[in-house]
Protein backbone atom coordinates (compact mmCIF):
# COMPACT_ATOMS: atom_id res chain seq x y z
CA UNK A 1 0.00 0.00 0.00
CA UNK A 2 1.74 3.63 -0.76
CA UNK A 3 1.05 6.28 0.87
CA UNK A 4 -0.29 9.71 -0.55
CA UNK A 5 1.68 12.65 0.09
CA UNK A 6 5.57 12.94 0.30
CA UNK A 7 7.76 11.43 2.61
CA UNK A 8 9.55 14.50 4.56
CA UNK A 9 6.76 14.43 7.79
CA UNK A 10 7.92 10.35 7.97
CA UNK A 11 11.52 10.95 7.35
CA UNK A 12 11.71 14.18 9.57
CA UNK A 13 10.11 12.09 12.36
CA UNK A 14 12.10 9.22 11.53
CA UNK A 15 15.86 10.87 11.58
CA UNK A 16 15.17 12.32 14.98
CA UNK A 17 15.94 9.13 16.53
CA UNK A 18 19.02 7.60 13.67
CA UNK A 19 22.14 6.87 15.62
CA UNK A 20 22.81 3.77 14.06
CA UNK A 21 22.79 3.09 10.42
CA UNK A 22 23.34 -0.04 7.37
CA UNK A 23 24.08 1.70 4.68
CA UNK A 24 23.70 -1.40 1.26
CA UNK A 25 25.99 -0.34 -1.61
CA UNK A 26 25.12 -2.67 -5.14
CA UNK A 27 27.87 -3.73 -7.30
CA UNK A 28 26.00 -1.58 -10.14
CA UNK A 29 26.71 1.51 -8.18
CA UNK A 30 30.10 0.64 -7.58
CA UNK A 31 31.45 -1.19 -10.63
CA UNK A 32 31.60 -1.42 -14.27
CA UNK A 33 32.83 -3.84 -17.06
CA UNK A 34 36.51 -2.57 -15.93
CA UNK A 35 36.35 -3.51 -12.97
CA UNK A 36 35.83 -1.57 -9.96
CA UNK A 37 34.90 2.49 -10.19
CA UNK A 38 37.61 3.82 -7.53
CA UNK A 39 36.36 7.18 -7.90
CA UNK A 40 32.67 6.51 -7.08
CA UNK A 41 34.02 4.22 -4.14
CA UNK A 42 35.69 7.27 -2.91
CA UNK A 43 32.94 9.56 -3.16
CA UNK A 44 31.03 7.15 -1.72
CA UNK A 45 33.39 6.46 1.49
CA UNK A 46 33.82 10.39 1.49
CA UNK A 47 29.45 10.59 2.00
CA UNK A 48 29.65 7.50 4.84
CA UNK A 49 31.89 9.54 6.91
CA UNK A 50 29.87 12.70 6.73
CA UNK A 51 26.61 10.89 7.77
CA UNK A 52 28.85 9.20 10.48
CA UNK A 53 29.19 12.81 11.96
CA UNK A 54 31.77 13.61 14.62
CA UNK A 55 32.94 12.74 18.07
CA UNK A 56 29.86 14.67 19.58
CA UNK A 57 27.50 13.33 17.78
CA UNK A 58 28.27 10.36 15.62
CA UNK A 59 26.26 7.62 14.11
CA UNK A 60 27.22 4.80 14.27
CA UNK A 61 27.34 3.18 10.35
CA UNK A 62 27.91 -0.54 8.62
CA UNK A 63 28.73 -0.63 4.79
CA UNK A 64 27.35 -4.15 3.38
CA UNK A 65 29.02 -4.17 -0.12
CA UNK A 66 28.31 -6.04 -3.20
CA UNK A 67 31.62 -5.89 -6.02
CA UNK A 68 34.06 -8.75 -5.19
CA UNK A 69 32.82 -10.63 -7.99
CA UNK A 70 32.56 -7.85 -10.33
CA UNK A 71 35.88 -6.64 -9.00
CA UNK A 72 37.44 -10.18 -9.95
CA UNK A 73 35.74 -9.95 -12.82
CA UNK A 74 37.65 -6.98 -14.30
CA UNK A 75 41.01 -7.65 -12.83
CA UNK A 76 40.72 -11.02 -14.51
CA UNK A 77 39.64 -9.25 -17.49
CA UNK A 78 36.25 -11.21 -18.03
CA UNK A 79 34.01 -10.00 -20.80
CA UNK A 80 31.03 -11.56 -18.67
CA UNK A 81 29.89 -12.50 -15.31
CA UNK A 82 31.13 -15.86 -14.47
CA UNK A 83 27.82 -18.36 -14.16
CA UNK A 84 28.99 -21.36 -11.91
CA UNK A 85 29.69 -21.48 -8.43
CA UNK A 86 32.91 -22.40 -8.55
CA UNK A 87 34.06 -19.92 -11.03
CA UNK A 88 31.63 -17.38 -9.08
CA UNK A 89 33.96 -18.18 -5.67
CA UNK A 90 37.30 -18.08 -7.39
CA UNK A 91 36.60 -14.68 -9.67
CA UNK A 92 35.07 -12.96 -5.91
CA UNK A 93 38.17 -14.68 -4.11
CA UNK A 94 40.18 -12.38 -6.32
CA UNK A 95 38.60 -9.25 -6.44
CA UNK A 96 37.58 -9.30 -2.20
CA UNK A 97 41.52 -7.77 -2.24
CA UNK A 98 40.76 -4.66 -4.44
CA UNK A 99 37.51 -3.73 -2.97
CA UNK A 100 38.31 -4.21 0.75
CA UNK A 101 42.11 -2.10 0.06
CA UNK A 102 39.76 0.65 -2.14
CA UNK A 103 36.92 0.63 0.90
CA UNK A 104 40.26 0.63 3.45
CA UNK A 105 42.30 3.47 1.37
CA UNK A 106 39.31 5.70 1.53
CA UNK A 107 38.35 5.70 4.84
CA UNK A 108 42.24 5.80 6.00
CA UNK A 109 42.27 9.63 4.22
CA UNK A 110 39.54 10.73 6.57
CA UNK A 111 41.36 9.43 9.34
CA UNK A 112 38.86 6.03 10.12
CA UNK A 113 39.40 2.69 10.24
CA UNK A 114 37.72 -0.48 8.16
CA UNK A 115 37.26 -4.23 9.53
CA UNK A 116 36.40 -6.40 6.96
CA UNK A 117 33.63 -9.01 7.88
CA UNK A 118 32.40 -11.83 5.75
CA UNK A 119 29.49 -13.31 6.41
CA UNK A 120 27.11 -16.66 4.90
CA UNK A 121 23.47 -17.20 5.87
CA UNK A 122 24.85 -19.61 8.31
CA UNK A 123 26.11 -17.45 10.29
CA UNK A 124 22.14 -16.03 10.91
CA UNK A 125 21.10 -19.48 11.13
CA UNK A 126 23.27 -20.93 13.46
CA UNK A 127 22.42 -19.12 16.37
CA UNK A 128 26.19 -19.55 18.33
CA UNK A 129 27.17 -18.16 15.14
CA UNK A 130 24.79 -14.95 15.02
CA UNK A 131 25.93 -13.91 18.92
CA UNK A 132 29.35 -13.89 17.95
CA UNK A 133 28.60 -11.61 14.82
CA UNK A 134 26.76 -9.30 16.93
CA UNK A 135 29.51 -9.26 19.47
CA UNK A 136 32.35 -8.92 16.94
CA UNK A 137 29.92 -5.62 15.35
CA UNK A 138 29.05 -4.03 18.76
CA UNK A 139 33.05 -4.18 19.81
CA UNK A 140 33.98 -2.79 16.27
CA UNK A 141 31.50 -0.10 16.70
CA UNK A 142 32.54 0.70 20.14
CA UNK A 143 35.99 1.23 18.81
CA UNK A 144 34.56 3.83 16.31
CA UNK A 145 35.62 1.22 13.32
CA UNK A 146 32.99 1.22 10.80
CA UNK A 147 32.41 -2.60 9.68
CA UNK A 148 32.54 -3.63 6.00
CA UNK A 149 30.48 -6.15 5.11
CA UNK A 150 30.36 -8.70 2.00
CA UNK A 151 28.90 -12.05 1.69
CA UNK A 152 31.53 -14.88 2.02
CA UNK A 153 31.36 -15.55 -1.84
CA UNK A 154 34.35 -18.04 -1.98
CA UNK A 155 32.72 -20.35 0.08
CA UNK A 156 29.26 -19.50 -0.16
CA UNK A 157 27.18 -22.24 -2.65
CA UNK A 158 24.35 -21.38 -4.83
CA UNK A 159 21.15 -21.91 -2.46
CA UNK A 160 22.80 -19.90 0.37
CA UNK A 161 23.37 -16.45 -1.62
CA UNK A 162 21.72 -13.40 -0.31
CA UNK A 163 20.89 -12.10 -3.82
CA UNK A 164 23.12 -8.99 -4.50
CA UNK A 165 23.52 -9.14 -0.43
CA UNK A 166 20.60 -6.95 -0.06
CA UNK A 167 19.37 -9.45 2.06
CA UNK A 168 22.19 -9.44 3.94
CA UNK A 169 21.77 -6.01 4.74
CA UNK A 170 18.29 -6.33 6.30
CA UNK A 171 19.68 -9.31 8.48
CA UNK A 172 22.69 -7.19 9.65
CA UNK A 173 20.34 -4.33 10.05
CA UNK A 174 18.52 -6.37 12.26
CA UNK A 175 21.31 -7.84 13.93
CA UNK A 176 22.76 -4.49 14.96
CA UNK A 177 19.01 -3.29 16.06
CA UNK A 178 19.88 -0.32 13.37
CA UNK A 179 17.71 2.17 13.31
CA UNK A 180 17.52 2.78 9.31
CA UNK A 181 18.67 0.58 6.37
CA UNK A 182 19.42 2.48 3.66
CA UNK A 183 19.90 0.40 -0.03
CA UNK A 184 21.72 2.58 -2.76
CA UNK A 185 20.97 0.90 -5.94
CA UNK A 186 21.39 1.67 -9.72
CA UNK A 187 18.07 3.27 -9.77
CA UNK A 188 16.55 6.50 -8.35
CA UNK A 189 13.81 4.34 -6.38
CA UNK A 190 10.40 2.07 -7.05
CA UNK A 191 8.80 2.89 -9.67
CA UNK A 192 4.83 3.17 -10.62
CA UNK A 193 5.85 1.04 -13.87
CA UNK A 194 9.46 0.30 -15.44
CA UNK A 195 11.33 3.27 -15.83
CA UNK A 196 13.28 1.76 -18.76
CA UNK A 197 10.00 0.86 -20.59
CA UNK A 198 7.95 4.39 -20.03
CA UNK A 199 9.93 7.06 -19.10
CA UNK A 200 6.78 8.70 -18.02
CA UNK A 201 6.70 6.34 -15.12
CA UNK A 202 6.36 8.46 -11.77
CA UNK A 203 8.93 7.22 -8.78
CA UNK A 204 7.00 6.52 -5.63
CA UNK A 205 8.01 8.46 -2.96
CA UNK A 206 6.73 6.61 0.58
CA UNK A 207 5.34 3.44 1.00
CA UNK A 208 3.73 2.25 4.39
CA UNK A 209 4.17 -1.26 3.78
CA UNK A 210 6.01 -3.59 0.91
CA UNK A 211 2.88 -5.52 0.38
CA UNK A 212 1.46 -7.37 -2.52
CA UNK A 213 0.86 -4.03 -4.77
CA UNK A 214 4.20 -2.81 -4.18
CA UNK A 215 6.13 -6.36 -5.24
CA UNK A 216 3.57 -5.98 -8.14
CA UNK A 217 5.49 -3.43 -9.59
CA UNK A 218 9.23 -4.35 -9.26
CA UNK A 219 10.42 -6.66 -12.12
CA UNK A 220 13.23 -9.61 -11.46
CA UNK A 221 15.52 -7.74 -14.16
CA UNK A 222 19.25 -7.69 -12.54
CA UNK A 223 22.38 -5.55 -13.97
CA UNK A 224 24.91 -6.93 -15.45
CA UNK A 225 26.84 -6.58 -12.87
CA UNK A 226 24.75 -8.15 -10.23
CA UNK A 227 22.23 -10.31 -8.75
CA UNK A 228 18.73 -8.53 -7.28
CA UNK A 229 16.90 -6.31 -9.26
CA UNK A 230 14.26 -4.38 -7.52
CA UNK A 231 12.40 -7.50 -6.23
CA UNK A 232 14.95 -8.42 -4.24
CA UNK A 233 15.71 -5.17 -2.98
CA UNK A 234 11.83 -5.11 -2.04
CA UNK A 235 12.00 -8.46 0.22
CA UNK A 236 15.12 -6.54 1.75
CA UNK A 237 12.91 -4.13 2.70
CA UNK A 238 10.09 -6.58 3.63
CA UNK A 239 12.35 -8.14 6.31
CA UNK A 240 13.79 -4.56 7.95
CA UNK A 241 10.21 -3.20 7.84
CA UNK A 242 8.74 -6.30 9.70
CA UNK A 243 11.43 -5.57 12.63
CA UNK A 244 10.58 -2.06 13.15
CA UNK A 245 13.87 -0.82 10.63
CA UNK A 246 12.59 1.54 8.07
CA UNK A 247 14.20 1.76 4.55
CA UNK A 248 15.35 3.94 1.83
CA UNK A 249 15.96 2.91 -1.62
CA UNK A 250 17.97 5.72 -3.19
CA UNK A 251 20.28 6.38 -6.52
CA UNK A 252 23.54 5.50 -5.66
CA UNK A 253 25.21 7.72 -8.31
CA UNK A 254 23.79 10.40 -7.15
CA UNK A 255 26.52 12.70 -5.63
CA UNK A 256 25.88 13.17 -1.96
CA UNK A 257 23.03 10.55 -2.21
CA UNK A 258 23.44 9.74 1.62
CA UNK A 259 23.72 13.36 3.05
CA UNK A 260 20.25 13.81 1.46
CA UNK A 261 18.92 10.45 2.79
CA UNK A 262 20.27 11.98 6.18
CA UNK A 263 18.72 15.54 5.85
CA UNK A 264 15.24 15.98 6.49
CA UNK A 265 14.41 18.37 4.26
CA UNK A 266 15.51 16.59 1.31
CA UNK A 267 12.65 14.19 -0.37
CA UNK A 268 15.29 11.33 -1.91
CA UNK A 269 14.45 8.03 -3.16
CA UNK A 270 11.77 5.74 -1.91
CA UNK A 271 11.17 4.90 1.88
CA UNK A 272 9.58 2.27 3.45
CA UNK A 273 8.15 2.65 6.58
CA UNK A 274 8.58 0.24 9.71
CA UNK A 275 5.44 -2.06 9.84
CA UNK A 276 5.01 -0.85 13.89
CA UNK A 277 4.69 -4.79 14.89
CA UNK A 278 7.80 -5.32 15.77
CA UNK A 279 9.38 -8.80 16.66
CA UNK A 280 11.42 -10.19 18.87
CA UNK A 281 15.00 -10.87 17.79
CA UNK A 282 14.31 -14.85 18.02
CA UNK A 283 10.90 -14.16 16.37
CA UNK A 284 12.42 -12.27 13.38
CA UNK A 285 15.50 -15.07 13.63
CA UNK A 286 12.78 -17.70 12.94
CA UNK A 287 11.01 -15.88 10.60
CA UNK A 288 13.43 -14.39 8.19
CA UNK A 289 17.11 -16.09 8.98
CA UNK A 290 16.07 -20.27 9.53
CA UNK A 291 15.79 -22.49 6.63
CA UNK A 292 12.21 -24.56 6.92
CA UNK A 293 13.12 -28.00 7.21
CA UNK A 294 9.90 -29.17 6.53
CA UNK A 295 5.79 -28.86 6.12
CA UNK A 296 3.23 -29.24 8.86
CA UNK A 297 -0.45 -28.77 7.04
CA UNK A 298 -2.98 -28.38 9.26
CA UNK A 299 -6.77 -27.75 8.75
CA UNK A 300 -8.83 -24.13 9.19
CA UNK A 301 -9.60 -24.54 13.55
CA UNK A 302 -5.82 -25.41 13.59
CA UNK A 303 -4.73 -21.69 11.17
CA UNK A 304 -7.36 -19.77 12.97
CA UNK A 305 -6.51 -20.65 16.48
CA UNK A 306 -2.82 -19.86 15.63
CA UNK A 307 -3.43 -16.55 13.48
CA UNK A 308 -6.71 -15.07 15.13
CA UNK A 309 -6.06 -15.94 18.69
CA UNK A 310 -2.09 -16.04 18.68
CA UNK A 311 -2.00 -19.76 20.18
CA UNK A 312 -0.11 -22.73 19.81
CA UNK A 313 -0.22 -25.64 17.16
CA UNK A 314 -1.54 -28.71 18.69
CA UNK A 315 -2.09 -32.21 17.35
CA UNK A 316 -5.81 -32.34 16.50
CA UNK A 317 -5.48 -29.83 13.95
CA UNK A 318 -2.12 -31.38 11.74
CA UNK A 319 -3.44 -32.87 9.12
CA UNK A 320 -0.08 -34.34 7.03
CA UNK A 321 3.94 -33.47 7.56
CA UNK A 322 6.05 -32.65 4.82
CA UNK A 323 10.07 -33.49 4.97
CA UNK A 324 12.53 -35.17 7.27
CA UNK A 325 13.50 -32.72 10.44
CA UNK A 326 13.93 -33.14 13.82
CA UNK A 327 12.83 -31.38 17.19
CA UNK A 328 13.45 -27.73 17.41
CA UNK A 329 13.73 -27.40 13.80
CA UNK A 330 11.87 -24.90 11.65
CA UNK A 331 9.14 -25.55 9.63
CA UNK A 332 6.48 -24.12 7.68
CA UNK A 333 2.88 -24.25 8.29
CA UNK A 334 0.10 -24.23 5.84
CA UNK A 335 -3.81 -23.92 5.77
CA UNK A 336 -6.19 -26.17 3.64
CA UNK A 337 -5.29 -24.24 0.47
CA UNK A 338 -1.38 -24.90 0.59
CA UNK A 339 -1.09 -20.69 1.87
CA UNK A 340 1.85 -20.45 4.64
CA UNK A 341 0.70 -18.63 7.61
CA UNK A 342 3.27 -19.45 10.14
CA UNK A 343 6.97 -20.57 10.96
CA UNK A 344 8.00 -21.98 13.95
CA UNK A 345 10.31 -24.42 15.90
CA UNK A 346 9.03 -28.03 16.18
CA UNK A 347 8.97 -30.01 19.85
CA UNK A 348 8.97 -33.21 17.60
CA UNK A 349 10.46 -34.57 14.80
CA UNK A 350 9.09 -35.32 11.63
CA UNK A 351 8.48 -39.26 12.19
CA UNK A 352 6.90 -38.39 16.12
CA UNK A 353 4.57 -35.59 14.64
CA UNK A 354 3.30 -38.67 11.99
CA UNK A 355 2.64 -41.07 14.53
CA UNK A 356 0.64 -37.99 16.75
CA UNK A 357 -1.14 -35.99 13.61
CA UNK A 358 -4.91 -35.79 14.77
CA UNK A 359 -4.94 -37.16 18.17
CA UNK A 360 -5.68 -35.31 21.11
CA UNK A 361 -3.09 -34.07 23.70
CA UNK A 362 -4.09 -36.65 26.15
CA UNK A 363 -3.30 -39.26 24.08
CA UNK A 364 0.06 -38.13 22.41
CA UNK A 365 1.69 -40.26 24.98
CA UNK A 366 -0.11 -43.58 24.25
CA UNK A 367 1.12 -43.04 20.86
CA UNK A 368 4.69 -42.50 21.30
CA UNK A 369 5.31 -44.07 24.49
CA UNK A 370 6.22 -40.29 26.24
CA UNK A 371 5.05 -36.61 26.06
CA UNK A 372 7.84 -33.93 25.50
CA UNK A 373 5.01 -31.63 25.22
CA UNK A 374 1.09 -30.69 24.60
CA UNK A 375 2.14 -28.64 21.76
CA UNK A 376 3.56 -29.40 18.17
CA UNK A 377 5.01 -25.63 18.31
CA UNK A 378 4.71 -23.74 20.83
CA UNK A 379 3.12 -19.81 20.72
CA UNK A 380 6.60 -18.33 21.84
CA UNK A 381 8.35 -20.08 19.11
CA UNK A 382 5.51 -19.15 15.99
CA UNK A 383 6.07 -16.25 14.14
CA UNK A 384 2.88 -15.78 11.78
CA UNK A 385 3.99 -14.64 8.55
CA UNK A 386 0.14 -13.77 6.98
CA UNK A 387 -1.95 -10.83 8.80
CA UNK A 388 -4.92 -12.00 11.04
CA UNK A 389 -8.64 -11.71 9.24
CA UNK A 390 -9.59 -7.38 9.91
Amino acid sequence: MTAAGGQLPHKQQILKDVRRVVVKIGSGVLSSAQGLREERIQALVADLVRIAGVESSRRDVIVVTSGAVASGQGRLGLADRPKSVRMKQAVAAVGQIDLMVSYERGFAAHGRQVAQILLTRDDFVNRGRYLNAEHTLSTLLELGIVPVINENDSVAVEEMKFGDNDLLSALTATLVDADLLVILSDVAGLYERDPQVDSTAALIPLATEVDAGIRARAGMSTGAFGTGGMASKLEAARVATRAGIPTIIADGARDGVLSSVLDPAVDIGTLILATGDRLTRRKHWIAYTLQPAGTLAVDQGARDAVVERRGSLLPPGLRAVEGQFGAGDCVRCVDPSGQEFARGLVNYSAAELRQIAGVRTPEIEARLGYKISDEVIHRDDLVITTPARG
